[in-house]
């Protein structure tokens, strides 16, 4: 005799139910790593978002959406953004770029795999520079030129 009730197929798996994959690491969005590095460099410089909204000329509501990484900025509103805190465009994408390596190096150490050279992150243009001196910021990582 069967086990089965009466009206019940029964069900033949044709493939082994493999477990379901670990969910990737979430790459993080362009407009939270901007905003993180945005505040950060504000911070540092200890000034307020009054008053760097005034200096890039946005609204201070608009600066702090920018910060909270809610909103896209052009690049015309960064490049304003970032000479308000004394850095050029440029400087904004490496720091900003070493906010995106931060998660490979993290990764590559749980792989057990040696980082590289390229891996070096600038952590912040105050830290490195001071605006008084003539310090820049460097123009390849790893690389701090002063102004004379």
């Amino acid at each position: 005799m069967s086990t089965q009730a009466p009206n019940q197929a029964r069900v033949i798996p044709l493939r082994p139910v493999a477990p379901a994959p670990a969910p990737a690491a979430k790459e993080p969005l362009w407009r939270h790593i901007v905003g993180h590095v945005l505040r950060r460099e504000r911070l540092a410089q200890e000034r307020t978002l009054k008053d760097v909204a005034d200096a890039a000329r946005i609204s201070m509501p608009y600066l702090s959406e920018l910060e909270r990484g809610r909103k896209e900025a052009s690049s015309e509103v960064l490049a304003a953004a970032a000479r308000a805190l004394g850095l050029g465009l440029a400087d904004l994408l490496a720091l900003a770029h070493g906010e995106l390596a931060r998660p490979v190096r993290a990764r590559r150490a749980n792989a057990d795999i040696a980082p590289t050279a390229a891996d070096g992150a600038v952590t912040s243009v105050a830290a490195l520079s001071n605006r008084h001196t003539g310090a820049r910021m460097p123009s390849r990582q790893g690389q701090v030129s002063l102004a004379a």
